[in-house]
């Protein structure tokens, strides 16, 4: 668990819905903003297939990100 709360620092502590829902979008803006930088970056050749890696890694983190929220808001992570 601890190493959750190291990788995921923002997931924990969610005591409302509203909380929650805000948590969730700064997940989704930073996985956006990134979204924008790598696609801005994707048009270096070389470049090209290390911004695909790390798209698809920031993609997965803001997922996990999410979920871990949720389970931790609906205390089933403890």
């Amino acid at each position: 668990m601890d190493l959750l709360k190291q990788i995921f620092p923002l997931s924990f502590g969610s005591k409302d819905v509203a909380s929650l829902v805000i948590k969730a979008i700064v997940y989704l803006v930073v996985g956006v903003i990134a979204g924008v930088l790598i696609g801005v970056l994707n048009h270096i050749p070389v470049v090209n297939w290390i911004t695909g890696i790390v798209g698809s890694l920031i993609g997965i983190y803001v997922l996990v990100g999410i979920v871990v929220a949720i389970l931790d808001y609906l205390k089933i992570l403890k």
